[in-house]
């Protein structure tokens, strides 16, 4: 067990989603007065959210990602509330939004410094080039994610399809580092 509780933080929350059917972004477009949509510039919709705190880009096809929740119920709850009011303000959807998770960015405090250069030298699949990034990049195989890892013992985690991974990752690392001496407090 690592002599520090990394304080892990959810910071984004990416999600796809599909209804299954064709939607007329125009339609929306009347009946939302407040959705962005520049269809010569992008061709998907932007329809925001108060809460959850979310943006939701919707397609002609039926397909949309959702970005901004902080965790994996919030980010699900987000499209089921943009699809209800989408219902709600007379657009004909006949499914209900199949969501996938696609990506979830975290952040974390280990609670200590780093070696770095050292850590580049003992941690298998990272790379550490201080004169292009101030950060070691780590490729965790499992779960599948990548660390950003600094010499102040913050890290960015990104790559985790559940919030589970996310602390299953920094809690690995947390521990290689520790085992090898990495760490100062």
């Amino acid at each position: 067990m690592p002599q520090t509780k990394a304080i892990v933080s959810i910071e984004n929350v990416v999600a796809s989603a599909s209804i299954n059917q064709r939607v007329d972004l125009n339609q929306i477009t009347k009946n939302f007065p407040d959705v962005e949509y520049h269809p010569e510039q992008f061709p998907g919709l932007v329809f925001r959210l108060k809460t959850p705190k979310t943006a939701t880009l919707i397609f002609s096809s039926g397909k949309m990602v959702c970005t901004g929740a902080k965790s994996e119920k919030q980010s699900r709850e987000a499209v089921q509330e943009v699809v209800r009011r989408l219902k709600k303000g007379g657009i004909p959807i006949k499914n209900e939004a199949e969501i996938t998770i696609q990506n979830m960015v975290a952040s974390a405090n280990l609670g200590g410094k780093v070696h770095l250069e050292e850590a580049a030298r003992q941690l298998p699949k990272s790379m550490y080039e201080p004169e292009q990034f101030p950060g070691l990049i780590h490729r965790m195989p499992d779960p599948k994610t990548v660390i950003l890892l600094f010499a102040s013992g913050k890290l960015v985690c990104t790559g985790a399809k559940r919030e589970s991974d996310v602390h299953r990752a920094v809690h690995n690392l947390h521990v290689m580092l520790e085992e090898k001496k990495l760490m100062m407090y």
